[in-house]
């Protein structure tokens, strides 16, 4: 019997490979377990998508598959096997690792789901020295070794990375980009049946949730995620490099794929989707800007968080050389929008509170920022984005967390800290004119939060600042502000409350 977890659910998982995975008639087991929802406070719309999913691969796979709903994974796998043996696929994260391969009659296979192996990775990391490595060093080896947007062995259009060119700042004459429509599934009786659960299980006090389960957003199919990829390519992936770091409050999703959430239950397989992605580019569709920031986020930025996931080790979910421990506060749990009166960070945590998802700038400069400036503690931010986002998993949000958005591990994969003042929202979004405090401001009554909490941080982390070649300017910066004091004060009397 081979067990499929709830993010292995492609036909990629079930091909038969060199010495690995099910043969073609392999009896196929998947457990829901319920522990899985008790452990944290998931955001409803996660958890409808997720159990939406299972339960239509299982629906597809019909009786070569047992679906069995358990209390523990433990519960499930006694239940349906009776101690006998069962392989799986490398599972996504070090407590499932754990837990496999405590267990004497389950033998694990290789990972999939990803273009490079484990093994290749870290051969790839210890050649790089393993402690201080860069995204775009990995980017360009995994580019040459797929043969991915190569002439030769040079990168197509001349240049590895067109980042620049993808930092336009948001249309000023209109709310929203006028590109095509993002996909959008319709629900079927499989998602009331989990709707219907899911109000059971809070009813009885069984689990609790947060956010809102307004109608799916995310395909739960292998077909939906199929239509989702077409139609990104076909109508978004045009217009999605120019704009991919701007933020239009009356347009979330913009020109973004929103195939996240799919790749991660394993409904895509990543070589399909950049594959593709070349294929609009060299069939005169799509511009080479557009499509090498489509392909660096999926072959470079997701699969190098899921190598340094295992990488660096569990351990390093711990990292916090920035010595940040407060709490989050409860407004911020609660996704309390509502009670906030700065414009962007209402308007973001509202996305997150009514679809868990929003897009990646969003996340690093608006929550992450504003968690980084406050000295939140990390594994508390961490927990936040697994538990709060539809495409959140551990492997996923331990690296971008700890390592990116709060800086927590020192810089062992990033070279300075991914925070700002008002003065990046306002360059970057349309959510600064109506807010009631001013970018420019940093102390008063209309002092931006994020750009009093900016000084902040560089004023109580100075020392370590000021030897960063690429934060020294902003230290010396502060040393001419003149009204230090004020500012301190300013973000002292803010305290924990909703800005």
């Amino acid at each position: 019997m081979h067990w499929l977890f709830g993010d292995q659910l492609g036909p990629h998982f079930l091909t038969p490979g060199a010495g690995d995975g099910p043969g073609r008639d392999t009896p196929l087991l998947m457990i829901e377990a319920r522990s899985v929802f008790r452990r944290r406070r998931f955001h409803r719309a996660k958890a409808h998508l997720i159990l939406s999913a299972m339960r239509h691969r299982a629906a597809e796979l019909g009786d070569r598959l047992t679906y069995v709903r358990a209390d523990t994974y433990r519960a499930g796998l006694d239940e349906a096997t009776g101690g006998g043996p069962v392989t799986v696929h490398h599972p996504t994260s070090f407590a499932a690792a754990g837990l496999v391969r405590g267990l004497p009659q389950v033998s694990v296979a290789p990972a999939r789901g990803f273009l490079v192996p484990m093994e290749d990775f870290a051969t790839w990391a210890d050649a790089h020295g393993g402690k201080s490595l860069r995204q775009e060093d990995f980017y360009r080896w995994v580019r040459r070794d797929h043969d991915l947007l190569m002439d030769g062995d040079q990168p197509a259009g001349g240049r590895w990375n067109l980042d620049h060119d993808n930092r336009q700042r948001p249309p000023r004459d209109s709310a929203t980009l006028s590109v095509g429509r993002p996909y959008r599934p319709r629900e079927d009786d499989i998602d009331d049946e989990v709707r219907h659960d899911l109000d059971r299980w809070e009813k009885d006090g069984d689990v609790s949730f947060v956010g809102r389960d307004g109608p799916r957003l995310f395909p739960a199919t292998r077909t939906e995620a199929r239509a989702a990829l077409k139609r990104f390519l076909a109508h978004r992936l045009n217009d999605f490099g120019p704009f991919e770091d701007a933020m239009l409050a009356a347009d979330p999703v913009m020109s973004h794929s929103l195939l996240s959430s799919s790749l991660n239950l394993g409904l895509l397989d990543p070589a399909e989707c950049v594959e593709g992605a070349e294929e609009e580019w060299r069939a005169g569709r799509a511009p080479i800007n557009s499509v090498e920031g489509f392909v660096r986020q999926i072959a470079g930025w997701r699969e190098y968080m899921w190598h340094l996931y295992w990488y660096f080790g569990e351990e390093y979910r711990y990292s916090n050389v920035l010595r940040h421990a407060a709490p989050l506060p409860g407004w911020w749990n609660d996704l309390d929008a509502d009670s906030v009166g700065a414009r962007c960070l209402r308007t973001v945590l509202a996305q997150v509170r009514d679809t868990g998802w929003t897009h990646h700038i969003p996340r690093l400069m608006v929550l992450g920022g504003y968690a980084l400036q406050r000295g939140w503690d990390p594994a508390g931010v961490t927990d936040w984005f697994h538990r709060s986002f539809v495409d959140g998993y551990d492997w996923v949000m331990v690296p971008n967390v700890i390592g990116m958005s709060q800086y927590a591990d020192g810089g062992r994969m990033t070279t300075k800290p991914y925070t700002s003042g008002g003065a990046y929202i306002n360059r970057m979004s349309d959510m600064c004119g109506p807010c009631e405090y001013r970018p420019g401001d940093r102390t008063g009554e209309h002092a931006c939060p994020y750009t009093t909490g900016y000084w902040t941080f560089v004023d109580r982390h100075r020392d370590r600042l000021a030897h960063n070649h690429r934060t020294s300017r902003a230290v010396k910066q502060l040393d001419r502000l003149g009204n230090l004091a004020d500012v301190r004060r300013q973000e002292r009397a803010r305290g924990d409350g909703p800005p």
